[in-house]
């Protein structure tokens, strides 16, 4: 019989179980497959691998629950069967460990970013922590894993919630790369640290990422700074190799072995297996550790790593020439252009002199608009200030890049030089010429805000330091028409909160309405910068009216477009209307961005030059 967990690692070398995906995947399940819901729909096989881990010397299995919250199961259709999918999970793991074997309630991360960096809110991660966490515990399990996490936060996140629902013993592992730092940058001593000061983490856990050599190393780092709690070793079986189509792991069973005794040897009580780590790892595992002396060392230990503080940003009249303006509350123009769909740039550049020559303060640079292929209007922007000598404002999406993409690209576009950015969450691939190309949507605009503000803060995403600090201008977008205003001016209060230094806005056609959305987000004092477009045609107008998301042109002015008789009087009544309501906001705003409709960037500099 089971003696308690916290008693049994405090008594010498626990043997955990190997790999349960890559066994999985290797009796012909694709990876496109929710491995979890085989609890439910081939139970058997699940059964079969808890029972060779355990015929192989294991005394901790882990059900197969890893992906079953709640949010990644919805990619499957299966969210509502979150519950259910866990609590099968533990049936078939504790039927095969009977009274002799523990069994870990395995979690992995939510997948997907938690507040102040992405769009899910702190107490809704809970909330599916929580659902997962109570199935695994009431269906009879000896203690919580949760494993291959790479953001600190979540982890913390994860853990306090564990024990906050479940009194039982909480294992706490992390994943790093060779480099020794998380995927988000944070260093494997600094993850150590943290959890060590955790009540609420037991064991400290390292898992997957790397093969057993690397993962030494990394061991050898991070006990000095556990604060004395049991470790969890659970390397992969080396680097995976695509054979015949499969990914295949080549570390021998004896290699595995060896390097177990060296992780008991540096400081680890617990020992087990990931990626790649099959039934004959454990089992030369299990036979080679018999032969270890287990004494847990007194180590010294290491003061925990303090966080580096947030760095003064430098004032926003010294970050461009736009934030002068802006902090100096001068008025403020700037025209749209869109980067073309080739790689030419010679005609963008020449707009953009004229609009330099024309007192213009900006070129506004969008990112993909539409969900559209087109050139990186980074490199654009680049180009522009280089060759044309004026700024620009970098459009910026989520749509495309991961979050350590997009902190790449920022730290690129700092070290170019270019400081002004319009941050926006970005149109769905389905809207545009790639309908089967995939959003990748990390966080929305609100969480890349924070994001580009710690940065000015000289802080990275995984809270390392960056000295010196970025210094970007930060704007964000919003729509004054939008359906569930309340919610539009909730998210705009969020990106200020966030760090935003101004707004740009939609196209404004309806100066009443408008109007009255300034008055409603008067109390933020953030600088306000009106979008304003000059319909070039009748199909324009209509097509902005009826098929452009968050523009809204009221019947009187479609009514004077189509009152028009030929094309040049349809552009000139478009450039009148845009022209009066540009007369008439112009002490309600700080500026104004003027598109440039179809390229055309005559239409654009007559309006303002009309203003």
């Amino acid at each position: 019989m089971r003696i308690p967990f916290r008693e049994k690692i405090a008594k010498g070398v626990t043997i955990f179980d190997g790999a349960i995906g890559t066994r999985i995947y290797e009796q012909g399940v694709f990876i496109n497959t929710c491995y979890d819901e085989l609890n439910v729909m081939k139970p058997e096989m699940v059964r079969s691998i808890h029972s060779g881990y355990i015929e192989s010397g294991a005394e901790v299995i882990e059900t197969n629950t890893f992906g079953a919250n709640r949010l990644k199961l919805r990619a499957y259709g299966l969210g509502e069967q979150a519950v259910r999918i866990n609590e099968r999970g533990v049936e078939i793991a504790r039927d095969v460990a009977g009274d002799d074997i523990y069994v870990a309630g395995s979690i992995g991360p939510l997948g997907t970013y938690i507040e102040p960096v992405g769009k899910l809110s702190a107490a809704e991660a809970v909330d599916v922590y929580t659902e997962q966490i109570e199935a695994l515990a009431r269906s009879g399990v000896d203690l919580i894993i949760f494993e291959t996490f790479s953001v600190l936060a979540e982890l913390e996140l994860a853990a306090k919630t564990a024990r906050k629902v479940t009194g039982l013993p909480v294992i706490a592992s992390f994943t790093c790369g060779e480099k020794g730092h998380t995927q988000t940058g944070i260093a494997a001593e600094k993850m150590a640290a943290v959890l060590a000061g955790l009540d609420a983490v037991d064991v400290i856990g390292l898992n997957c990422g790397v093969g057993p050599n690397t993962m030494l190393t990394l061991l050898e780092a991070i006990v000095p700074y556990a604060g004395g709690k049991p470790i969890l070793v659970m390397p992969n079986a080396g680097y995976p190799r695509t054979v015949g189509g499969r990914y295949l792991y080549m570390a021998s069973p004896e290699y595995y072995a060896e390097y177990c005794k060296r992780f008991v040897e540096k400081g680890a009580s617990l020992i087990g297996g990931c990626c790649g780590i099959h039934d004959q790892h454990i089992k030369e595992m299990a036979r080679a550790l018999k032969a270890v002396d287990f004494s847990r060392k007194r180590i010294e230990v290491k003061p925990v790593i303090e966080a580096p503080e947030l760095a003064e940003p430098l004032p926003l009249e010294k970050r461009s020439r736009l934030g002068r303006k802006l902090a100096g509350k001068e008025w403020v123009t700037s025209v749209e252009i869109t980067p073309p769909r080739g790689w030419h740039l010679e005609k963008t550049i020449e707009k953009a002199k004229r609009c330099r020559d024309a007192g213009v303060d900006a070129i506004n640079l969008p990112d993909g608009p539409r969900a559209s292929s087109r050139l990186s209007p980074m490199i654009a922007a680049l180009e522009i200030e280089q060759k044309a000598g004026i700024e620009t404002v970098l459009h910026y999406c989520c749509r495309d890049r991961n979050l350590i993409g997009m902190q790449a690209d920022f730290l690129g576009a700092q070290a170019a030089g270019l400081r002004n950015i319009l941050i926006i969450t970005g149109d769905p691939p389905k809207l545009g010429s790639y309908p089967d190309a995939t959003g990748v949507f990390d966080v929305d605009s609100i969480g890349l805000t924070r994001l580009a503000n710690l940065l000015n803060h000289g802080l990275d995403l995984g809270m390392l330091k960056i000295d010196p600090p970025t210094s970007f201008v930060l704007g964000v977008g919003v729509n004054p028409y939008a359906l569930d205003l309340d919610t539009e001016i909730e998210r705009l209060e969020k990106k200020v909160e966030a760090g935003a230094d101004f707004v740009i806005t939609q196209p404004v056609f309806a100066v009443e309405a408008f109007s009255h959305f300034l008055d409603r987000i008067g109390h933020l004092e953030v600088p306000v910068i009106a979008g304003i477009w000059p319909f070039p045609s009748l199909k324009n107008a209509e097509f902005m009216r009826n098929e452009v998301p968050g523009v809204i042109v009221p019947d009187d002015v479609l009514e004077r477009m189509r009152s028009c008789g030929t094309k040049e009087e349809a552009r000139a009544e478009g450039i009148k209307i845009a022209g009066e309501i540009v007369k008439e906001i112009v002490p309600l705003v700080n500026g104004i961005q003027v598109s440039a409709p179809l390229g055309n960037i005559s239409i654009a500099l007559e309006v303002i030059e009309g203003k």
